[in-house]
């Protein structure tokens, strides 16, 4: 039976307008079953009114001078909801968190993950390894090679190429051999949609070389593959698996996919199992799995670098000075660090690797972003968790280090499991084809649909969202995001999907983008999501007020129409002479 996620608890918009700063208290009247809601500057947190100890009820704790902490009515057991550890005893549970889900009319709804612990289906007694039987080996970014007997595992491979359009460029050097390994490599798993992790010049040289090998991806809403058929990729052996579930290779190897509590229309990770030993890999997940994950599994892997996001480094005016988005930047890094650090103890893998952060602003006119957007460092998550967790073993690898699996769990202390690069090897990328990639996205800005203002109201329309008081405005700009000229610049008024020439005058929410031209154009010509501008720091933002519009965004970054734009009908909706119908759209 594949894992889904179940509503456990609904409150209208009322019930959630009526929660107080600190623990509340919810009670099902469906099935009589009680929640605790904590309620703080952050957001929601949720969980289940029962001790994982022996299944008690909580009440307030009346010593408890900050509001945070309940106590079990069977043994005192007291659980910090804040923070969803259990105080009392010390170093004892976590508890499990619901996830909280915001609906559109104010209400929310609180779901958990049934099966939670789909992995413990069919548990099998690790055997024995040989030396050499399980290779790890680092390529770049998220991109590990895994050997388990004579099979080979491929997870995310970007090996050329940027992401993001051109804002994320690979930081380390992939093995001189990284794309024949690619071709020749037993099944793939990619883990989501983003182009760090989904590479399509990558998989062009699969397809032109190897196009059956299988890939396995998550049955997430938003399908994974969902742009291959635009993307002049020919891959045919992709497979969409439900999650929760085992998928058997043969009889030693199997793996599953698991979705993320926070993303879960896009986001997944993995486990997998070969004669019984466990290595999970986390990926990009915020809470994966909903928090819910396997302990004292061998191997753990996660990312750990932060600054994949375009906040705050692409957003202008107001508080957002160079010294207040560096103190920000700091902060969030070091919280980042201290929280991967902490689910490493609690999870306590027998070995640790941090991977999946290894991306650089190199385009020089990304310049700004790159020094501000400061990143964790590997080398310091791995010291933190040294710190908290000495027992555990931890590999900060290099392109193309390898770590013998075996070896690791023999002795933890050894240098021996890890063989690094030869002496001399390229570490570091010092050289990329800027123009092969810009000059793709630059394509876009001749092409015939710009050339009449309309495409504005017929791009979004398709797009579909509407109903919201928002009003954004969107420049078309440089390099340096300063106004093409000859650009568009625009109002989209939301609310009824209107086209302003001025902004309206009844309150609502303001958004300014200044957007650069070639990636803005590709993106609306080819239908792609406003990831690329966003997460790849190709635009610049202000608002007014000072406030993130979620369903705006969550649109335009996961819900625009599978199918792109029908720019052949708009083009016939026009009257334009047909020897001039030499345009770029793509079939």
């Amino acid at each position: 039976m594949s894992q889904k996620a179940s509503v456990v608890l609904r409150l209208d918009a009322e019930a959630v307008s009526s929660l107080k700063e600190g623990l509340n208290f919810k009670r099902n009247s469906e099935d009589s079953k009680c929640y605790i809601i904590y309620k703080s500057n952050d957001g929601l947190k949720a969980c289940r009114n029962q001790c994982k100890h022996q299944g008690g009820h909580f009440i307030k704790d009346i010593e408890d001078l900050d509001g945070s902490t309940v106590k079990c009515t069977k043994h005192n057991w007291a659980l910090n909801v804040s923070t969803m550890k259990y105080v009392n005893p010390p170093d004892s549970f976590w508890q499990d968190e619901l996830e909280v889900e915001f609906l559109d009319d104010g209400g929310l709804q609180l779901l958990e993950l049934d099966p939670a612990d789909p992995w413990l289906a069919d548990p099998r007694e690790p055997q024995e390894l040989q030396e050499g039987e399980v290779k790890v080996t680092y390529f770049t970014h998220a991109c590990m090679e895994l050997q388990f007997g004579v099979k080979r595992f491929m997870f995310d491979p970007w090996l050329i190429g940027p992401a993001f359009a051109r804002g994320w460029w690979l930081l380390h050097e992939p093995p001189a051999d990284s794309l024949d390994r690619l071709c020749g490599t037993d099944l793939i798993y990619i883990s989501h949609m983003h182009s760090d992790h989904l590479s399509y010049p990558t998989l062009k040289v699969l397809s032109e070389r190897r196009p059956d090998v299988p890939i396995y991806v998550g049955d997430t809403s938003r399908p994974v593959f969902w742009y291959l058929g635009q993307s002049g990729v020919k891959l045919t052996n992709i497979n969409v698996v439900p999650f929760g579930v085992w998928q058997e290779i043969d009889d030693h190897l199997r793996f599953m996919i698991l979705m993320d509590g926070v993303h879960p229309e896009i986001d997944t990770c993995i486990i997998v199992d070969y004669k019984g030993h466990m290595i999970l890999n986390t990926v990009d997940c915020t809470r994966p799995n909903g928090g819910r994950l396997p302990h004292n599994v061998d191997l753990v892997m996660s990312d750990f670098a932060g600054g994949a996001s375009g906040f705050p480094m692409t957003f202008y005016g107001g508080k957002y000075t160079d010294s207040w988005k560096a103190q920000f930047i700091k902060t969030e890094r070091r919280k980042l660090l201290n929280y991967k650090a902490t689910l490493v103890k609690s999870l306590q893998p027998r070995i640790y690797c941090p991977f999946a952060g290894y991306f650089v602003e190199a385009h020089p006119t990304d310049r700004y972003i790159k020094d501000i957007n400061v990143k964790n460092c590997a080398e310091d998550l791995n010291a933190l968790i040294k710190e908290f967790a000495p027992e555990i073993k931890t590999w900060t690898p290099k392109p193309g280090a390898v770590l013998d699996l075996s070896l690791a769990l023999r002795d933890s202390t050894s240098s021996e499991p890890i063989t690094d690069p030869p002496a001399g090897t390229k570490i570091y990328k010092d050289s990329y084809e800027f123009d092969l990639y810009l000059d793709e996205l630059n394509s876009a800005i001749s092409c015939e649909i710009f050339k009449h203002q309309s495409w504005i109201q017929f791009y979004y329309t398709w797009a579909g969202f509407r109903n919201y008081n928002l009003v954004v405005r969107v420049i078309e700009t440089d390099d340096d995001f300063e106004p093409v000229s000859g650009g568009y610049d625009y109002l989209v008024d939301f609310l009824d999907l209107s086209f302003p020439t001025t902004t309206p005058k009844r309150e609502h929410s303001y958004v300014e983008l200044k957007n650069r031209i070639g990636v803005m154009r590709y993106t609306v010509l080819h239908g792609r999501l406003w990831d690329d501008l966003y997460i790849g720091y190709q635009n610049r933002i202000s608002r007014d007020p000072d406030i993130y519009h979620h369903k705006f965004w969550n649109h335009f970054q996961t819900e625009l129409p599978l199918s792109r734009p029908d720019w052949d009908q708009f083009l016939q909706q026009i009257p334009i002479p047909q020897e001039s119908r030499d345009y770029c759209v793509v079939a």
